[in-house]
């Protein structure tokens, strides 16, 4: 009586960690959790690769600041990104936009050209 009750509850709790085990398995393969995990690898990834852009970043500053001392170059002071520039066609301020009624017209969306209705 005692084998038959320890080999029914083995079979029990065997079929219950299978069935826990199968529904964590499907949870993981649903579309929503997939989507997850790929967003997170791919933030992991981006991570990485901006370490390794600084590192390669202060590597350089490094070595050309060797050189620099081998060669007894001085250091250009203050290097850094150029102003941004803006560029003309894209520029909407007023003075830019008198210039454009005159070459091309009154700009007036009541009078829109449609180039697609002389075809």
């Amino acid at each position: 009586m005692f084998r038959r009750t320890f080999w029914f509850t083995a079979g029990a709790a065997a079929g219950v960690w299978a069935t826990t085990k199968v529904n964590r398995k499907i949870r993981q393969l649903t579309p929503e959790h997939l989507a997850a995990q790929a967003a997170n690898k791919a933030i992991e990834a981006g991570h990485r690769v901006k370490d390794f852009a600084l590192d390669v970043r202060a590597g350089m500053a490094q070595r050309e600041a060797e050189l620099g001392e081998a060669l007894g170059i001085a250091e250009t002071p203050g290097r850094g990104l150029p102003p941004q520039r803006r560029l003309a066609a894209l520029d909407r301020r007023p003075e830019n936009q008198k210039h454009d009624e005159k070459h091309y017209g009154m700009l007036d969306n009541k009078h829109s050209y449609n180039r697609n209705e002389d075809h």
